[in-house]
């Protein structure tokens, strides 16, 4: 069967629920002694149960209300309710407190089972049962569920039960078998032979026996040794299949319920989460700024603080901002971390008394990260957004500058490669890519409008230079990512608005212009350093003569047109002195075939205040070499 499906159960305490699972598939899902010794579910259970064209697990819940929590835990990752109805008793409070779960938890399609017709008093009896049941699910689902009288006891209405459940499983989309694997753990125990073993129901994408995975929130890293499907043998886990991984790494100590083992990168755990949260219509008057609850996701239970915002950023209760039982933006401010993707369902209990007061939808996984941590105001619903090209594009663009990675962004938005793909292509004009990095448009065009300021103002300040370094001024664009750099440089390139030469950048067609004032000061350095020889001022000394003209600007102008020539930092030569004194090195070594500076002082007559810096300028153009504390001519024979 290529069809998978999870079935959990649903209803009040001693209405059948054990009994029908084992009916139906012939497992008794009551495995602790405790449970048999009390004869009541108190922890989660599961059997297998072939359907026509499917393949189903079944998730078996406490019904008790001491143990909602552990219900909510097999009801996460559940694609069908089956929820169980005892035709004796009717509706009663699980019976309704489930039901606000499942839909609380996005479970939208189920099958009603009235169990124990062979108690009911008579056929009206069962029908009164059956509408009230029925109406109950049309209002809070919006369509009606099939409803099959049953008896665990006789057997009967049996298959019709299975024909029902079978026929909603087909009406099923499937599960993303082509995402990020991500199983929530249940259960974690060891095994003689095997080591730890964790269980779980597999949400999305697959796993095969020797792939690496990883455990969070405690980042464990393991290996996968075998896989077992309801006690028998896989090669691959597969989405909406119960499914037992043997690890190899963690011990069975480390793992525990709550914790998620996923595969490739962006994984992580967030202690903090946006939300679209739904308060049930009748608890709704209880939500208070920074309430105190429960959260419930996968298989997880954290408490946490509920933080909104009106729109000038002034905490308050939410419950006012949206009619009862509709969703309002909210942040989830977590006491320990959960591993969650955007569109992942949760419920949300009270601290104290504990009972169900509402859930939702989380928009948002990782509202910790300190750019989007600073985003506290929330002005309606409306803000948070309702499509997957809505999300993706919130996702990136509330990261300012800093962007996403793809693989990140696969996690974050819950969406499968594939799919992201679909989506970037329907927003392109709104996300900008860069490999595997994507940022809003809006953040290219803002930092291309500082960067081009930048360079407009480098040339004003200095507009004998060729160019701004383009260190410098990748460094204005102040602590973002390198690629959105690049991205900005490439726009403005495309756009003829700047060029790079080399290691600068500048202006298109930015060309140095010399005023008449420069143009004047121009020849008289030229003709200081041309009188001073091979003794010329240092920049310092010129600069000094010509108080706030530009004069290293200039030189570095007249270096370019090669009429100068800079032999030291801070010291530069008209060519025609630099090439005599030169010519003048050459025959002296010429003659001596080696020199110490201290000979060469002597010779040529020059202090070491300019011999040295001119004998390192002729090492650097390959005129001279060193040999130790002597110079010889770079062409000349070994000694």
């Amino acid at each position: 069967m290529d069809r998978h499906v999870v079935v959990g159960t649903a209803g009040h305490i001693d209405h059948g629920k054990t009994a029908l699972v084992k009916a139906l598939t012939g497992v008794d899902t009551d495995r602790l002694e405790e449970e048999k010794r009390r004869g009541i579910t108190i922890d989660l259970g599961f059997a297998p149960l072939a359907l026509e064209e499917v393949d189903a697990s079944v998730v078996d819940v406490p019904g008790h209300e001491g143990f909602v929590r552990n219900m909510v835990a097999g009801a996460t990752g559940v694609d069908l309710a089956l929820l169980v109805v005892a035709a004796d008793e009717g509706v009663m409070p699980q019976t309704t407190e489930h039901l606000a779960i499942l839909r609380l938890l996005g479970v939208a399609r189920g099958v009603v089972a009235l169990t124990k017709c062979d108690l009911a008093p008579d056929a009206e009896w069962r029908a009164l049962v059956a509408a009230e049941i029925g109406e109950l699910i049309r209002a809070g689902f919006a369509r009606a569920w099939p409803v099959v009288e049953v008896s665990a006891v006789t057997g009967q209405g049996l298959d019709a039960l299975r024909a029902a459940l079978a026929s909603e499983a087909r009406a099923l989309a499937p599960r993303a078998a082509a995402d990020r694997f991500r199983l929530p753990v249940d259960r974690a125990f060891a095994v003689a032979g095997a080591g730890a073993v964790v269980t779980g129901t597999v949400w999305s994408g697959g796993v095969a026996e020797g792939d690496r995975v990883t455990v969070l929130p405690a980042g464990l890293a393991a290996r996968v040794r075998g896989i077992e499907v309801h006690g028998r043998a896989a090669e691959r886990a597969v989405p909406g299949r119960r499914t037992a991984l043997a690890l190899v790494g963690p011990s069975h100590e480390q793992l525990g319920r709550g914790m998620t083992v996923v595969t490739g990168e962006g994984w992580r755990a967030s202690r903090a989460l946006d939300v679209a949260l739904t308060m049930l219509p009748e608890h709704a008057a209880r939500l208070r700024p920074r309430l105190r609850v429960r959260v419930d996701h996968a298989t997880a239970e954290v408490l946490a603080r509920v933080v909104t915002a009106d729109s000038a950023g002034e905490e308050r209760a939410p419950a006012s901002a949206a009619a009862p039982g509709s969703a309002i933006p909210a942040r989830l401010l977590l006491e320990a971390p959960l591993v969650a993707r955007a569109g992942d369902r949760f419920v949300v209990r009270s601290y104290s008394p504990v009972t169900t007061i509402g859930g939702g939808v989380v928009v948002d996984p990782w509202a910790d990260e300190p750019a989007v941590a600073r985003q506290k105001g929330r002005r309606a619903a409306a803000a948070f957004p309702q499509d997957a090209p809505g999300l993706v594009t919130f996702l990136v663009r509330r990261r300012g500058p800093q962007g996403m990675a793809r693989h990140d962004l696969e996690v974050a938005s819950g969406l499968d490669a594939p799919r992201l793909a679909a989506v970037e292509a329907a927003v392109a004009a709104e996300l900008v890519a860069s490999g595997e990095w994507l940022v809003g448009a809006g953040e290219v065009s803002a930092l291309a409008e500082r960067l081009a300021a930048a360079l407009a103002r480098y040339h004003a300040e200095h507009p004998l230079e060729p160019g701004m370094p383009a260190q410098s001024w990748r460094a204005a664009a102040g602590a973002v990512p390198a690629a959105l750099v690049d991205l900005v440089e490439r726009r403005l390139v495309a756009e003829g608005r700047m060029e790079r030469a080399g290691s600068l950048v500048r202006r298109a067609a930015w060309a140095p212009s010399l005023g008449a004032a420069a143009t004047e000061l121009r020849e008289q350095l030229l003709v200081a350093l041309r009188t001073a020889g091979a003794e010329p001022p240092s920049v310092a000394e010129l600069a000094a003569r010509h108080p706030g003209a530009d004069v290293p600007g200039l030189l570095r102008l007249m270096a370019r047109e090669g009429v100068v020539i800079p032999v030291a930092k801070d010291r530069f030569y008209e060519a025609g002195a630099l090439a005599q004194e030169r010519e003048r090195l050459v025959r002296l070594l010429a003659e001596m075939g080696s020199a110490t500076p201290a000979a060469l002082r002597d010779r040529l007559g020059r202090s070491r205040k300019w011999l040295i810096p001119f004998l390192e300028w002729c090492d650097t153009q390959g005129i001279t070499v060193r040999r130790g504390d002597a110079r010889v001519l770079a062409s000349a024979p070994p000694a």
